[in-house]
């Protein structure tokens, strides 16, 4: 980001006023002075990752810490080399007349000077939560709008008379309102600098318990999600990845697309986000489950229930013993044995990984049934022989086999007996009901099953891995072992430095830990210390179990609006979260719709009314001066050709037709897919096509609002 002598202030002919030096002088200067420690700063990082890759690797901790300082500098360094000037976001005059400019990340010169404030410190909260009403301590403020990296516009504001002894450029239009009739792309617009003080106030919220941020469309509840999830990140220590981190949830994959730039714009890279099919391999390809009424028995939290017994039947000891040989004696593993090998096990160890528990405990009871003469063979030499025993491996395959979790649920499907011992409650017409010709033809109902499944199972490949990894270990012992013993005996003048070697404490601090911690560890298993659910009200009670299983903490901001959930949302979210486990619940409301434009939003709430009528339907800020068009649904490829000729910028959507031509700007979505997602242009083709009922009403509700511009619905008759 090098320093130059060109303006970065570039204002349309319109705005040429607030161009005067007088009132960007002093920003041009400090922005100079950022572009400047932006370059030291890049420098700086290079030279130290180079300097720490110089350094001897080395082994065990040593070699760790190396490895995470190198991670931790790169991490640092890309967001530089990303950042442009429009990291900064505007700046505040206390009344002190102190001036502050913020950025998505803080920043300072050589000297220490603080050049920019990080915007999730507290030292930044005044810029986005002052009002005229209640100032905290500001004279003015001031937001930019950037555009390809050059300041397009900005508005300042006026909280004291004198504004702070500053030069204002004082107009009628808030940037916020200016940045809502902004043409819109495929991926989210930022949104920082234009925060508004109750988005802000829910995203500083404490991550203690469950947050509910319930919002009609357009209210911003995506932008308080992500913005949250970057604040919380920054302000709550338990949250860093080496303690559980974070985890985003979003509705579907057009979504995580939309919204992928937001978080490393804001200096997060790693949050991890996902949908729920994300969470269970392979799933993106799983169907919808056609049968409503298996749909609704799948959705149930007592469904998930059936996967415990299901196990446990694979857990139960032999009765009966056998004789196990070896080339020194035979000795007998009884049933007793077997029951006691079983009982080693934790009961919250996953299945697969519990084998190897059992393994090692029956190894244990062996070796100590044979008789350890002085000439005879040692403990370890046993243990290694019973190790490798064909008769004892068959044996506890038969006991203890390795489990999958597509298996154990397509069995239930597939077995009525079986579901009938695992979920006793269900009625035998419900056990018909849940069979299938093809157990394992998969569909979204199934998500929650396999999930609890594969998290109560564990990997099929654990234990092969950690066999492996054992075996590494080994030979790295006795390689070292080798060294050792060479420089011990190549010491011939007793260096005491070197009879440390003897000590068995010190030898285990040459093993090179990563050995033992290598694995493919799920990323998306948890725990984590907290999670953001996105487009909540979607979520059935068995789905819920999927993110309660790895959030332990019960950390959650729950963000969603019940008058766009397609089942319908009879309760209040009190009694919904309370029903699936998250009975500590605060509550905030978004109330002002900042998106859609009145003359849509009077369109769209009786459709939702006419099923929900305590609708929380939000009220528009602004006018669009465009009225909802329509038209018949011949009309569709003129409507698009006019709008793609007459708008250079900015996305369209067709809602419930397939495109009559290709165009880069130009989606066709379901309503579904097109949830959470925003565009200039909605074209709803044939409305009533879209249901009867509240899913049916849900559907035209939420297409209809996608919308930051212009509605034609197009029908039929």
């Amino acid at each position: 980001m090098t320093s130059t002598n060109t303006s970065v202030f570039n204002l349309p002919d319109d705005r040429s006023a607030k161009q005067s030096p007088a009132l960007v002088d002093r920003d041009e200067q400090h922005l100079a002075l950022v572009a400047a420690a932006f370059d030291d700063a890049v420098s700086d990082l290079e030279n130290r990752l180079v300097d720490v890759r110089r350094q001897a690797g080395g082994g065990g901790q040593s070699a760790l810490d190396r490895d995470q300082e190198i991670t931790r500098l790169s991490t640092r360094l890309r967001q530089l080399r990303r950042a442009t000037l429009d990291v900064c976001l505007g700046r505040m005059v206390g009344q002190d007349g102190a001036v502050t400019y913020l950025g998505r990340m803080g920043l300072a010169d050589r000297e220490g000077n603080r050049l920019l404030v990080d915007w999730r410190t507290p030292a930044a909260e005044p810029f986005f939560a002052a009002t005229h009403a209640r100032p905290h301590g500001l004279a003015s403020r001031r937001r930019y709008r950037w555009t390809q990296g050059l300041i397009t516009d900005y508005w300042d504001e006026a909280f004291t008379a004198d504004g702070g002894d500053l030069p204002l450029a004082l107009d009628d239009d808030s940037s916020f309102l200016a940045s809502l009739g902004a043409s819109r792309s495929d991926r989210m617009q930022d949104v920082l600098s234009t925060l508004q003080h109750d988005q802000d106030a829910i995203i500083r919220s404490g991550s203690k318990d469950a947050l509910v941020v319930d919002g009609g469309p357009g209210t911003g509840k995506t932008v308080v999600a992500l913005h949250r999830a970057a604040y919380l990140l920054h302000a709550d220590p338990r949250l860093s990845a080496g303690r559980g981190g974070l985890l985003f949830v979003g509705p579907h994959q057009p979504y995580l697309n939309y919204v992928a730039d937001v978080l490393p714009s804001l200096g997060e890279e790693g949050v991890r986000t996902c949908t729920l099919r994300h969470l269970v391999p392979g799933a993106e390809s799983f169907g919808e489950e056609q049968d409503a009424r298996v749909a609704a028995l799948k959705a149930r939290i007592d469904m998930i229930a059936a996967v415990e017994p299901a196990v446990r039947l694979y857990e139960e000891p032999p009765t009966e013993g056998q004789l196990v040989e070896t080339e020194w004696s035979e000795v007998w593993l009884s049933a007793d044995d077997w029951a006691e090998a079983f009982a080693a096990v934790d009961p919250e160890t996953p299945h697969n990984e519990a084998r190897g528990v059992v393994w090692e405990a029956l190894l244990d009871l062996l070796v100590d049934k044979h008789q350890l003469d002085d000439g005879g063979p040692t403990a370890d030499v046993i243990r290694r022989a019973l190790d490798r025993h064909a008769g004892l491996h068959d044996a506890i395959g038969g006991a203890w086999p390795i489990l999958v979790a597509e298996e154990v649920v397509g069995d239930l499907w597939s077995v009525p007996a079986y579901l009938r011992h695992c979920a006793p409650w269900l009625t035998s017409d419900e056990v018909r009901l849940l069979q299938r010709s093809e157990p394992q033809a998969w569909t979204v109902a199934d998500l929650p099953l396999l999930d609890a499944a594969r998290l109560r199972l564990g990997d099929p490949e654990a234990l092969r891995r950690a066999r492996r990894r054992k075996a590494a270990a080994a030979a790295e012992r006795a390689h070292i072992d080798d060294v050792v013993q060479h420089l011990l005996e190549t010491d011939i003048h007793g260096d005491s430095s070197l009879a440390m070697l003897r000590g068995e404490d010190m030898r285990e601090a040459l093993i090179d830990p990563r050995i033992e911690q290598s694995g493919e560890p799920d990323a998306l298993g948890g725990p984590f210390a907290h999670i953001v659910v996105d487009e909540a009200q979607e979520l059935t009670d068995a789905e819920w179990q999927m993110l309660l299983r790895r959030c332990p903490t019960r950390s959650f901001t729950v963000v969603g609006d019940r008058a766009q959930a397609r089942a319908g949302f009879a309760e209040s979210w009190t009694e919904r979260l309370d029903r699936i486990g998250l009975s500590e619940v605060r509550h905030a409301t978004l109330s002002v719709n900042y998106r859609t434009p009145a003359e849509v939003m009077d369109a769209a709430a009786p459709e939702i009314r006419a099923v929900l009528p305590d609708a929380n339907v939000p009220t528009s800020v602004r006018r669009s001066g465009l009225p909802v068009r329509h038209d018949h649904v011949s009309a569709l490829e003129a409507v698009l050709t006019d709008w793609v000729d007459a708008d250079s910028e900015g996305t369209a959507v067709v809602i419930g037709a397939q495109l009559p031509f290709a165009h880069p700007r130009v989606r066709s979505l379901s309503p579904i897919l097109a949830k959470g997602l925003e565009f200039d242009l909605v074209v709803l083709v044939d409305p009533d096509a879209l249901g009867d009922g509240v899913a049916g009403a849900v559907d035209r509700y939420v297409a209809m609002t996608r919308t930051t511009r212009e509605l034609v619905v197009l029908t039929s008759g």
